[in-house]
């Protein structure tokens, strides 16, 4: 699979955040698009998702995808939880193809026991972030795509969720956002200049 990103320009009134961007996300490779803020990097992710329409190209599917859409797992800059559920029920109710005690496994790849049962409102930043991102990586998908999902973390958790998402990439195509690019090298690093 291949999705195309073909010539795509995006403004806000007079500001120019994307222009003329184009770039082929492969299956079983890693991408991290980076640059400051206001460069484009959310807009671009939002613009792959179809939750927003380039002013100029497109995006597509390239190849014999059988399927005119795609399942993305994502993580996005907010966490959008259910801030009275707990880190197994929040990541539990996005598929009906996961079963309660796989999440729970792959949780624990991530949080100590004593979190993954509590209201994610009483978490700290960082283990939301965590169960974003093992909510995005649980669901049966054909891309992953993040937007700053290390942002918050401690040194010791950004290398535990790098590892994580690593592991579940799988033969799909990775596809990341992020101002600092440490600990990503695995990845191609594309700069977007604001």
């Amino acid at each position: 699979m291949i999705i195309e990103v073909k010539n795509v320009s995006k403004s806000y009134g007079d500001k120019k955040v994307l222009e003329d961007f184009s770039l082929n996300i492969e299956s079983e490779h890693a991408y991290v698009v980076t640059g400051g803020e206001g460069a484009g990097k959310t807009t671009l992710v939002r613009i792959i998702l179809g939750l927003e329409d380039p002013d100029k190209g497109k995006v597509g599917l390239l190849g014999d995808y059988k399927y005119p859409y795609i399942v993305s797992g994502t993580v996005f800059q907010d966490d959008r939880m259910v801030m009275s559920l707990n880190a197994v029920d929040n990541v539990y109710m996005v598929s009906n193809k996961l079963f309660r005690e796989t999440v729970t496994e792959e949780l624990l790849k991530l949080l100590p026991k004593e979190a993954i049962y509590k209201p994610v409102k009483e978490l700290t930043k960082g283990q939301r972030r965590m169960v974003a991102i093992a909510r995005a990586c649980c669901i049966p998908n054909d891309v992953l795509i993040m937007d700053e999902p290390f942002d918050g973390l401690s040194e010791d958790e950004r290398n535990t969720a790098i590892k994580f998402v690593r592991d579940k990439q799988g033969s799909g195509p990775l596809f990341i956002t992020a101002r600092d690019t440490h600990g990503l090298e695995f990845a191609r690093i594309i700069e977007l200049s604001v």
